[in-house]
C-alpha cells in the first residue's frame, strides 16, 4: 500500500545535521531553511552528488557566496504589487493567490526563497479580504495558486477554495503552480484526482503548471503520477522550466525534457530565465547563451511543443520574451537592478 504524502512528508529532512548524515557531507550552517522529501534524497544518492538533482536541492556553501551583496530579496517585485489577502495582482486580468509557504521540497534556485525564509506579510492570511478584493476587480478571469505549493495544502482546503471561486461569476479560469507532482508524487492521491475532476466542470479551464527542469527529475513513480493527472478529460497540463547554469544550460538536456513530458500528456509551457535572486545567483546564465540554446529548441522542436523563453523583468515589470530570432546578440533594454535602464 503506498504510503500517504502526509506521511513522506513528515520524514523530509529540513536540517544540516539531517543532511550530512544522510550524504556523509560536512556542510555548514547556512541561512536558508532545507527540505527534502524522502524519496528525492534518496534518488539524490544514488544519483550523487554531483547530479543535476543534488545540484538543485542540497544545499550549498554556493548560497551563502551569491547572497553577499548581489541578487535581490525580491527579484520580480511582488511586494509593488501585492494586495490585502494574499494576492498580487500584477496584470490586469489574472491574479497570484499565496495561501500557502509550505512547499514539497525547497529548491535552491527559488526566486521566493528569501520571502519564504522569512514568511513575508504577502503570505499573511485573510480569505476575506481575497473575496472582496476580486469581487471589486471584475477584469481578473484568472487566479493562479502559487505560493509556497498549494498542492501542499489539504484536499479539503484546496476543494474549499475552488468552492468559493467557483462563486465569483467573473472567474473563469483556474490556474495551480505546483512542483509536488514531481518532487513528492504520492500527493496525486485519489482524492485530489476527483476534486480536480470535479471543478474542471466549473470553470472554462482548470490548468496545473508543473514545475520540472530535468529529465532525471522523472522516475516510475513521478511518471504514475502525470499519467494520473493525463487522464482527467479536461485537466490542462502545462510545463514550468527554469533554465539553469550547470543544470539544463543545454538545448539537448531541454529538448529531451520536453519530449519526454510531453509524452506524460504535459505542454511546455515556460522557459524562465533565471531570477537574480539573493543566494541563487550561481545559477545566473547570460541572457546570449540563453538565446542560443533557445533557437536551437526553435530548429529541433515541433513548433507546438517550444515554450515560451521569458523573464521576469526586476521591480515588477512582468515576464517579456527575451528571444530576437533575427539577432542573438540584441542589444535591446531591460529594466536594471539598480538603474533605470541597462543593455543586455
Amino acid at each position: 500500500m503506498t504510503e500517504a504524502w502526509q506521511e513522506s512528508f513528515k520524514k523530509s529532512l529540513k536540517s544540516i545535521e539531517q543532511v550530512n548524515q544522510f550524504f556523509g557531507t560536512n556542510l555548514p550552517e547556512l541561512p536558508y531553511e532545507i527540505l527534502i522529501p524522502p524519496s528525492l534524497a534518496k534518488r539524490i544518492k544514488e544519483n550523487g552528488l554531483d547530479s543535476v538533482l543534488a545540484k538543485q536541492f542540497l544545499p550549498s556553501a554556493e548560497e551563502v557566496m551569491s547572497s553577499q551583496e548581489i541578487g535581490l530579496k525580491d527579484p520580480i517585485g511582488d511586494q509593488n504589487f501585492a494586495k490585502q489577502g494574499q494576492l498580487i495582482h500584477r496584470y490586469k486580468n489574472r491574479a497570484l493567490f499565496l495561501p500557502t509557504t509550505i512547499c514539497p521540497v525547497i529548491c535552491r534556485y527559488c526566486f521566493r526563497k528569501n520571502e519564504l525564509s522569512e514568511k513575508d506579510e504577502i503570505f499573511k492570511a485573510n480569505f476575506e479580504k481575497t473575496k472582496s478584493y476580486l469581487n471589486n476587480h471584475q477584469e481578473i478571469e484568472e487566479i493562479i495558486f502559487s505560493g509556497g505549493d498549494p498542492l501542499m495544502l489539504s484536499n479539503s482546503k484546496i476543494e474549499f477554495f475552488l468552492e468559493e471561486f467557483s462563486k465569483i461569476p467573473h472567474l473563469r479560469y483556474i490556474r495551480f503552480h505546483t512542483k509536488a507532482p514531481v518532487s513528492l508524487p504520492n500527493r496525486v492521491d485519489q482524492g485530489l484526482l476527483k476534486i480536480l475532476e470535479r471543478f474542471t466542470h466549473h470553470f472554462e479551464t482548470l490548468s496545473l503548471g508543473i514545475h520540472i527542469n530535468h529529465s532525471e527529475e522523472i522516475d516510475e513513480q513521478v511518471e504514475s503520477s502525470l499519467l494520473k493527472l493525463r487522464d482527467i478529460q479536461r485537466l490542462q497540463l502545462l510545463s514550468q522550466t527554469v533554465l539553469l547554469k550547470n543544470v539544463n544550460d543545454c538545448p539537448h538536456i531541454l529538448e529531451n525534457l520536453f519530449k519526454d513530458i510531453n509524452k506524460l500528456g504535459v505542454r511546455p509551457y515556460y522557459l524562465h530565465h533565471p531570477d537574480k535572486v539573493r543566494g541563487g545567483m550561481h545559477f545566473q546564465v547570460d541572457i546570449p547563451v540563453g538565446r542560443k540554446i533557445f533557437a536551437s529548441l526553435r530548429s529541433n522542436l515541433p513548433g507546438w511543443m517550444i515554450p515560451q523563453y521569458v523573464l521576469d523583468i526586476p521591480q515588477g515589470h512582468g515576464k517579456t520574451p527575451i528571444y530576437n530570432p533575427e539577432q542573438i546578440e540584441f542589444k535591446g533594454f531591460l529594466m536594471d537592478l539598480n538603474q533605470d535602464m541597462i543593455k543586455l
